[in-house]
């Protein structure tokens, strides 16, 4: 078999390419791909634990840390005190953060089109499903 032919570099590929895209979507916001991903998941569920924010996203402790660090420094989003459990931290949202995620926001359904131009809506719809499975 050829490499090109297996499909752990052909997702590996497809991968990278959706990456790289998204990745240049995000950019001019100030944030990388990850970092939105976050600040998409605050959107959705703000004032949350970094552990049920870490779930949402799929990343682990060490990377969200960093991530969530470097957010705060940009003034996206601040860590409270837990009023219900003093050993958890919430992460929320700042102002400039809700601006932030509403603006990547707008744009994903837009880029999901773009970089899903090469295939028919039918197909979009097959790789979204499979995808989903294979996940």
């Amino acid at each position: 078999m050829k490499t090109q032919d297996c499909i752990f570099f052909q997702l590996s590929r497809a991968s990278r390419a959706g990456a790289r895209f998204w990745h240049q979507k995000v950019a001019p916001f100030g944030v990388t791909s990850a970092q939105a991903l976050v600040l998409l998941s605050l959107a959705e569920s703000d004032q949350v634990t970094s552990k049920y924010l870490g779930e949402q996203t799929e990343l682990d402790s060490a990377t969200l840390t960093g991530l969530l660090d470097r957010l705060g420094n940009s003034g996206l989003i601040e860590r409270r005190a837990n009023p219900d459990d003093r050993r958890a931290i919430l992460v929320c949202l700042t102002e400039q953060g809700v601006q932030t995620a509403g603006q990547i926001r707008a744009i994903i359904e837009q880029e999901n089109r773009a970089f899903l131009s090469g295939l028919t809506p039918e197909e979009g719809l097959i790789l979204r499903s499979l995808l989903k499975k294979l996940g």
